[in-house]
Formats: structure tokens, C-alpha cells, sequence
């Protein structure tokens, strides 16, 4: 997993609440268990002005001029900007999957999701928790000024503009050290792998013929 320490990137809105699982990556690409290629349909059924199909070329596909991300002016963006409760409705992954895919390394918010905010963390991508104020600032000064960047950095817990104004949030601290060593739940578990190998060969000794039993 991809760690996350300081980083200062282009920031895009998702000027609305209540933005669901389904909205993020519809259901039709949850197929594939890769991880990789689903940017491309993030957000599909308000990016494009026709319905998405899995493994469907999208660079002909009618885009929605209206809708924020494809704006010229956001491309290349990394931070997402957003309001209350993003990542609602179901627990699939393929979200954060489909975030990380097309290029956000981090999510901005008054509020997010349970399942979503875990899963995030799990995939390398960090979900900022900012008060309603604080993202309304945001929004107002990112609007106001093209080409707007933040800067994110997790070890102290601040978002800082371009302005010199500096946010602090709030992260738990096993978290916060799994993001910063860029540790899933697999790569906490091979850090355990010397004290894995010792108990295997303890219980070998100790049980031969369960080993025994598993020898074709």
C-alpha cells in the first residue's frame, strides 16, 4: 500500500452531501476484484451523458459539461473536496479503489461514512475530517481561485492554503501510523513474519502429525 505523508496537490469539488457508494463507482463495474482500472468510470453516471459499460472504451463516450471534473480547470486534481457524509449507501471497496485509480490522494470533508472512511485508510488514500466552516472556506476560496492547492500533511495534522491559513484535524493514532508506514492489513501482518515462522516450527515439533496430515 501506498504510504501518505506530506503531500500538496490540485484540489477539485464535489459541491454536494450525501454522495453515495453507487455515485462514486456504479454497481455494473464492481466485477472485477483488480483494484486498477476503474478511474476511468469514477463517477461514470455523472461524468458521461451515457450510460457505462465494464471494460467499455471511454475516450469517445459524450462527457457531461456541467459536472465539476471535467472542467478544464480540474484537471490533474488529487484532492477531493466534498460535503457531508461522502461514501454512504454500501460498503464496496471498489470506491476508494476508483478514487485512488483516477488520482486522490486525499478526501476533504465535514463528514464521512464509517465503512467508506475505513476503507479509505486501508488504500492509501487519507479522509480529512474538517468543521462545516472550514470546508466552506475551502470551497469559497477554491472557487475563487484557479489552478488552488493544498497543502496535507498527516504527521502534523494540517491543511494548509496557499495563504498561509493552517487546519488541523483529528486522525486515531494506529491509523494515522498505518498510513504514514503505508501498512494494510496484510502488511501488518508480514511485519509479525519472523514471530509467524517461530510459532509454525514450535507447533511442528510439538504436533508433527497435524504437518503430517497436511503432506500429499
Amino acid at each position: 500500500m501506498k504510504s501518505f505523508t506530506q503531500h500538496t496537490g490540485l484540489v477539485a469539488p464535489m459541491d454536494r452531501a450525501n454522495v453515495d457508494t453507487d455515485m462514486i463507482i456504479p454497481k455494473q463495474f464492481l466485477k472485477s476484484i483488480k483494484r486498477t482500472g476503474f478511474g476511468k468510470n469514477l463517477f461514470d453516471e455523472l461524468r458521461y451523458l451515457d450510460e457505462g459499460q465494464p471494460d467499455q472504451d471511454c475516450t469517445g463516450r459524450p462527457l457531461n459539461p456541467d459536472f465539476e471534473l471535467n472542467h478544464s480547470r480540474y484537471q490533474g486534481a488529487s484532492i477531493l473536496l466534498t460535503r457531508s457524509n461522502f461514501g454512504c449507501g454500501s460498503s464496496r471497496e471498489h470506491a476508494p479503489w476508483a478514487l485512488d485509480d483516477y488520482g486522490f490522494r486525499c478526501l476533504i470533508a465535514p463528514s464521512f461514512a464509517d465503512i467508506f472512511y475505513n476503507n479509505c485508510f486501508k488504500n492509501g488514500i487519507l479522509p480529512v475530517v474538517l468543521s462545516e466552516e472550514e470546508v466552506e472556506t475551502l470551497f469559497q476560496q477554491m472557487y475563487a481561485n484557479e489552478g488552488y492547492q493544498l497543502a496535507v500533511d498527516l504527521a502534523a495534522q494540517t491543511v494548509t492554503t496557499p495563504d498561509g491559513q493552517v487546519f488541523t484535524f483529528e486522525i486515531d493514532n494506529f491509523r494515522k501510523h498505518c498510513l504514514l508506514e503505508g501498512l494494510d492489513d496484510i502488511g501488518l501482518t508480514l511485519e509479525q513474519s519472523d514471530a509467524i515462522k517461530a510459532y509454525e516450527a514450535r507447533r511442528r515439533e510439538e504436533a508433527p502429525w497435524l504437518f503430517d496430515a497436511l503432506t500429499p
